[in-house]
């Protein structure tokens, strides 16, 4: 099952079962999916699906970030779980370990020596991880090895 049916059908359960905060933020996501398959004229596919959930979490963490700056508890709660909600749809997390061994690989590829290959090396290694490590991650991770 592709991740639109699912998102369809978790909307169809949050509503059934009354879940507000659930249905609300299916339905974001939802009309965010539907945004850029009309600007595109495009069907989106899981991938780039993946990419506008992990968008979505990641504004929800700035608005996390700033919500406990200002110390609003309701705001901090709200996006809490809505982050918790997204995630589910998400592929399960790449450990560290694993994305720093793609990485060692693709630079051993690549061929790749200083930062100036960076990109080269990015090339390689986006493909593999596929929507399973934040792309700030990602890049740290081929910064830290390919400075050594």
């Amino acid at each position: 099952m592709d991740i639109k049916t699912k998102l369809n059908e978790s909307m169809k359960d949050a509503m059934k079962s009354g879940d507000k905060i659930r249905k609300t933020t299916v339905s974001m996501v939802l009309a965010a999916i539907k945004q850029v398959e009309v600007d595109k004229r495009v069907a989106l596919d899981d991938t780039a699906v993946i990419a506008l959930i992990q968008k979505e979490v990641k504004n929800r963490r700035e608005a996390l970030e700033e919500a406990k700056k200002a110390d609003r508890a309701d705001l901090i709660e709200a996006n809490d779980a809505e982050i918790k909600i997204l995630e589910t749809f998400l592929p399960q997390a790449m450990p560290a370990e694993e994305l720093r061994a793609l990485v060692q690989a693709a630079i051993a590829e690549t061929g790749a020596s200083a930062l100036s290959d960076m990109g080269k090396v990015m090339k390689v290694v986006m493909p593999k991880v596929a929507g399973r490590a934040p792309n700030d991650m990602i890049s740290a991770a081929v910064k830290e090895l390919l400075a050594k």
